[in-house]
């Protein structure tokens, strides 16, 4: 039996939900919105850091 996935939520997430949460499996980084939480993306840590690298610079 494998453990259940804990789940993080974003420091940025409002507290009346509205939640970027995620987590990590196998190497894989898995993201989800805490309103559907039967949807989830899964990337790498490097293609997630690209990401936020370069929304940041938006």
């Amino acid at each position: 039996m494998t453990a259940p996935l804990v789940w993080q939520k974003s420091t940025f997430s409002q507290e009346q939900g509205e939640c970027v949460e995620l987590t990590t499996e196998g190497g894989a980084v898995l993201l989800r919105e805490s309103d559907d939480p039967a949807t989830v993306l899964i990337t790498t840590p490097v293609a997630l850091a690209r990401f936020l690298r370069a929304i940041k610079v938006s």
